[in-house]
């Protein structure tokens, strides 16, 4: 996996994970799910990464 999809992927996770909280913080319960929807994409673009790694 390169440098830069790993990169991608952690920016992702951290913007959800701040949408995320900033939900949490204002009640906006779209924006929450908004962040956690990012969080589990990053999250599934990883998994996927890892995947392929392994198969290298």
């Amino acid at each position: 996996m390169g440098l830069d999809d790993k990169i991608k992927n952690a920016a992702q996770d951290l913007t959800g994970k701040g949408k995320e909280a900033a939900g949490k913080a204002t009640d906006n319960e779209r924006l929450e799910a908004e962040g956690h929807t990012d969080q589990t994409e990053a999250n599934v673009k990883q998994a996927g990464e890892n995947v392929k790694d392994a198969f290298k």
